[in-house]
């Protein structure tokens, strides 16, 4: 993977990708860029299929978690690379797993045939980010380097990213809450998002993002917001099991696990499933489908569809 940090380096990258004609996939927020006069522009995913234009070479995804996954959608689907330019924590530029919603608001998983070659950061692309989304995609973050320390998968090579990349994303985000144009703090922000990505491609997911990825799924809640709820109680779960692992994790964070992982989502705004219109009778339902994710199973202790159901519980 190639990896660079200026967004002026764009240019090299992807020539040094291949790629002379890129498709490009832009969040909203970027949707103002200077494009040829001839460029098509979607403001969402055409079909069910993803139509690459046949003189297109490659593709280039600017933005957050859902331009990352249409980025990666198109390439799986075209067999091009893709280059990524994130401008929020998510990690989702690391993996090439993907979920995006079709206009029939069905959706669309996968990912093995995705091929991302490079990585774009410039921490000038994320002084905008709103709060609520520099929170939210950040905890998601926080949540990769949680999960990458105890997950089935967890190595070595991953550990040592997560235990990277946890305590960067602890101690900048309230500083970036604080001031959103604090550069130093969204540098440091931004670079631990980025090792939390890097263990999340090496170890993968657990019960968390398990429980997170059921409620987006099916509420279209934001998966960052989801994640942020979902941690303390996965960690609280796992800690019978992993209690090396979790406390590895709030020795990272400068905090006891549970509680640090807690307060850093309260600071972000999130408070209880109930904020996000999520019945509580369906939570049963909600649960039997988390526990059948592969988050789920990689996890130390596989959870029960009545055991999520009561984590949930916890958090609503």
């Amino acid at each position: 993977m190639i990896v660079r940090w200026s967004y002026a380096e764009l240019g090299d990258v992807l020539a040094a990708a291949g790629i002379r004609r890129p498709v490009v996939i832009a969040s909203k927020r970027w949707s103002q860029l200077d494009l040829p006069d001839h460029a098509g522009l979607w403001t969402e995913v055409p079909s069910a299929r993803f139509e690459v234009p046949a003189d297109a070479d490659g593709v280039l995804a600017i933005g957050g978690g859902s331009a990352i996954d249409t980025g990666k959608y198109a390439s799986a689907q075209s067999g091009l690379p893709v280059v990524h330019v994130p401008t929020t924590y998510s990690g989702a530029e690391w993996t090439t797993f993907y979920g995006i919603r079709t206009p029939d608001r069905r959706m669309l998983g996968g990912g093995a045939d995705a091929h991302p070659v490079g990585l774009v950061y410039d921490v000038d692309l994320t002084l905008d980010l709103p709060p609520a989304e520099s929170a939210g995609t950040a905890l998601n973050a926080l949540a990769h380097c949680a999960e990458a320390l105890y997950v089935n998968g967890h190595n070595p090579e991953g550990d040592a990213q997560a235990l990277a990349g946890a305590p960067l994303i602890a101690r900048s985000l309230p500083l970036v809450l604080a001031d959103g144009r604090d550069r130093a703090a969204r540098e440091e922000l931004l670079r631990g998002a980025m090792h939390a990505g890097h263990a999340l491609a090496l170890a993968g997911l657990a019960l968390g993002h398990a429980m997170a990825q059921a409620l987006g799924g099916t509420y279209g809640v934001s998966h960052g917001a989801m994640n942020a709820l979902c941690l303390p109680p996965a960690l609280a779960f796992n800690r019978a099991v992993v209690p090396g692992a979790v406390e590895r994790f709030g020795t990272a964070i400068g905090a006891e696990p549970i509680q640090g992982a807690r307060a850093l989502a309260e600071l972000g705004g999130f408070g209880c499933l109930r904020d996000y219109s999520i019945p509580e009778d369906e939570l049963s339902d909600v649960a039997a489908t988390a526990s059948k994710r592969a988050g789920n199973r990689a996890n130390p202790r596989p959870a029960t569809p009545e055991e999520i159901a009561a984590l949930y519980a916890e958090i609503w």
